[in-house]
């Protein structure tokens, strides 16, 4: 799922780098998708203590993760764990700046997708730590390159989908992007739902992903012209 054979810098780990445990990051609607860019503004002192953390291990990993959708909108105590979804991407720090304000702004870049396999002992520092199952995503790391077989479909689609939501773009970086990098741009910025969100992060590849980023358009679309219709 990663794009482009030039996306994996020098200072990225190699697979067997990986580590066994790996901080966590609940939030809901943030996706990360290998190769994928995510800046992030830190300010809560469990997550302040993350980022440390993750400064200071070799591989500078952090996983992010969507809660449930019955936690989404409570406010509930950290101590609690809500639940979160099962399949999430760790990304490393790749940029960081201390506020004056004695906050961080990072950048993480989207390195590989994991499963949970358990929940560790909550971290002393109030983060969240779990072990992470990278092998079923080992392919996010590997070297590919990557053209849609129907771009004009998704364009199209993504044209419709623009004028539903109103957004502005800009037509000239969209068409001279790389495929692989406007699907995963556009899969993390365009303004789907939580839930729309995983699905996208959990596509098998970037076939995949463009075939049903390609249906939330158009689906979007068809509920604009048509809001009382009935789905089955």
């Amino acid at each position: 799922m990663r794009p482009g054979p030039t996306s994996l810098g020098p200072f990225d780990p190699g697979y067997r780098a990986l580590p066994e445990a790996l901080p966590i990051f609940p939030l809901t609607g943030a996706v990360l998708l290998p190769g994928g860019r995510l800046p992030l503004n830190i300010f809560e002192p469990r997550y302040l203590a993350m980022t440390r953390h993750a400064l200071l291990q070799p591989t500078r990993l952090i996983g992010m993760v969507q809660p449930v959708e019955q936690n989404a909108d409570r406010n509930l105590d950290p101590a609690e764990r809500p639940a979160v979804q099962r399949i999430g991407c760790a990304g490393r720090i790749i940029q960081f700046q201390e506020t004056e304000e004695g906050r961080y702004t990072i950048t993480l870049s989207g390195l590989i997708r994991f499963s949970i396999r358990r929940e560790l002992p909550l971290h002393e520092g109030g983060f969240r730590m779990v072990e992470p199952d990278f092998a079923p995503f080992a392919e996010d790391m590997a070297e590919s390159d990557f053209e849609m077989a129907t771009k004009a479909e998704f364009l199209a689609a993504f044209k419709g989908y623009v004028e539903t939501k109103q957004l502005k773009v800009d037509w000239d970086a969209i068409k001279g992007a790389p495929d692989d990098h406007l699907l995963v741009s556009l899969a993390m910025l365009s303004p789907f739902s939580p839930e729309e969100k995983q699905s996208l992060l959990e596509c098998a590849d970037l076939a995949q992903l463009t075939a049903m980023m390609t249906a939330l358009f158009e689906l979007a679309v068809a509920n604009r012209q048509s809001p009382d219709r009935i789905l089955h």
